[in-house]
């Protein structure tokens, strides 16, 4: 899975122009200030509410495969923690890949099943960042907006809702009605792709319906989505927690409208770790919330630190007792 030279320049220059704008006008003698003042003891019960998080997600994934292959959350949990590394230091967000290549190899399950699963996953974790947007609308609009990113977040919002919620309905439907999708599929194929790539294709689709199966119970789509509200109330609990480091304070809702707009923010490309497409957003709502600059990208800082090195180290040690390496005959078998 080689990433074009173009995306990689493209995701580049996304990232210069946010840190960009998240360090114009920022005055580096207070910003230095702010982080020696910090008290870095916070970050411990962030940390371990995160990681109370990463084994929620792992349970998701177990329950999203359950119709496929019943496999333990013990086992999903490792495998999961590779994933997050892989999309912390790998472009184009590998690690999606990468962990359901792993998954493949050791519990059977097949590639293209276990992407539609993780698809849905991130369906659902942007309608649920979505959601701490909508739920904070009248916070949002006392904000000035002055930073010059939250201004837009109420369009913004209505334009992702309308494309997370379509590709929601769209996956429901392919899972309720699994043949007419495959004669809708079969149809776009005979119309877009040459005959040669028909068979694999074809293959591949149907692992793919197979892996939407858990979709077809309401009760499952219930239980999918307060499982994703959950996972992400304990990630806006480590914004709380950090936010303690720090000699500001805002509600805990008001880090639920960072939370939901700075992961939004994050679906753009970018290079690899999320760089300024994380940074430049937490910044602007914090600002817009009178948090001074030097205080809220000390903050921001620190927050995107330590959500991304315990996951990636753990990850990185995982990756290594399974003895695996990204390297080319891993990415055939992504293929």
């Amino acid at each position: 899975m080689q990433m074009k030279k173009w995306q990689f320049w493209i995701g580049a220059l996304i990232s210069v122009l946010f840190l960009w704008l998240a360090l114009r006008g920022l005055n580096l003698g207070d910003f230095w200030g702010a982080m020696q003042k910090a008290n870095y003891i916070w970050l411990a019960p962030g940390i371990a509410v995160y990681f109370v998080g990463v084994w929620a997600r792992a349970w998701r994934w177990h329950y999203l495969l359950g119709p496929i292959k019943k496999i333990p959350t013990k086992t999903m949990f490792p495998i999961t923690a590779i994933g997050y590394m892989g999309n912390n230091i790998y472009p184009a967000r590998a690690g999606e890949v990468l962990r359901a290549v792993i998954l493949k190899r050791k519990e059977g399950v097949s590639v293209s099943a276990s992407l539609a699963t993780i698809i849905v996953e991130r369906i659902f974790d942007g309608v649920t960042m979505l959601a701490f947007v909508f739920v904070n609308l009248s916070e949002l609009a006392k904000l000035t907006g002055a930073s010059g990113f939250v201004g837009n977040i109420q369009q913004a919002a209505v334009y992702g809702t309308g494309i997370f919620i379509g590709a929601l309905i769209l996956f429901l439907l392919a899972s309720m009605f699994p043949h007419t999708a495959m004669k809708v599929s079969l149809w776009a194929l005979k119309i877009f792709v040459p005959r040669r790539f028909h068979a694999r294709l074809i293959a591949v689709i149907n692992k793919f319906l197979d892996g939407l199966a858990s979709l077809r119970s309401p009760f499952n789509v219930l239980m999918v989505f307060l499982t994703s509200v959950f996972i992400w109330l304990l990630e806006t609990g480590k914004y709380w927690f950090v936010m303690h480091a720090f000699d500001f304070n805002v509600s805990f809702f008001a880090l639920m409208l960072m939370n939901g707009i700075v992961n939004l923010a994050t679906t753009l490309p970018s290079a690899p770790g999320y760089i300024g497409t994380f940074d430049a957003p937490g910044i602007a709502v914090l600002t817009a919330y009178g948090v001074d600059q030097a205080t809220a990208a000390g903050y921001t800082l620190v927050l995107h630190v330590a959500l991304w090195v315990p996951i990636t180290i753990l990850g990185a040690y995982y990756l290594a007792r399974e003895g695996i390496k990204w390297n080319d005959s891993l990415r055939k078998e992504a293929e």
